[in-house]
């Protein structure tokens, strides 16, 4: 990276931060660009210069530079797992721990969900592909119900954790031996042989 985009980059890091408290202090439908900027110490001239598209490019921008923090911190915390089982079970309970602790998220899907929504839907696709491409090499190397696709089955297994976080329904994904049932009980079945893990 040369120097000139070393400082692109960190100005618009400095932006998307500066942002994000903002957010975090007046909500998304409060926060301006005019905010953004004081915020950061820039102009309001820079901040469109990063984002022409004005308010509506820098919420949105500022939604995915959170949720891909999010998402690195959740492939931090399953990098070191040795089996399916394990990394499927580790990322459940730290996504589901992480997004109940996440105060600013919590205070927008109560105050605001209709700004923050669409945004999330937008990113759940490329969400899902990441947490298949960080399954299929557990896949490939766990012994499989005979037939079984690997991608498909990351596919669905990526879907259905997704599904889980956002509502785990009648398991607690805070107790470890029920997110073991679950993992081992619903998720993995028909995919893993019985007894295989």
């Amino acid at each position: 990276m040369t120097p000139v985009d070393q400082h692109a980059a960190e100005v618009r890091e400095r932006i998307l931060q500066a942002t994000y408290d903002c957010v975090a202090r007046w909500g998304l439908s409060k926060t301006t660009v005019e905010d953004a900027a004081r915020q950061a110490g820039l102009s309001r001239a820079t901040i469109y210069r990063y984002f022409p598209g004005g308010r509506s490019e820098l919420v949105n921008a500022v939604v995915a530079w959170e949720y891909a923090r999010f998402f690195g911190r959740l492939y931090q915390e399953v990098q070191a797992c040795d089996s399916l089982e394990e990394v499927m079970e580790r990322g459940l309970a730290f996504a589901h721990r992480s997004i109940r602790e996440h105060e600013v998220l919590q205070r927008i899907l109560q105050t605001e969900p209709d700004m923050l929504l669409p945004t999330l839907t937008v990113e759940s696709t490329g969400t899902q592909q990441l947490i298949a491409a960080v399954l299929v090499p557990y896949l490939m190397r766990h012994e499989l119900a005979p037939g079984t696709d690997v991608e498909l089955a990351a596919d669905f297994l990526a879907r259905m954790v997704l599904s889980y976080i956002a509502s785990p329904g009648r398991w607690d994904l805070e107790d470890p031996d029920q997110v073991a049932r679950l993992v081992r009980a619903e998720l993995l079945a028909g995919i893993v042989p019985p007894g295989s893990s």
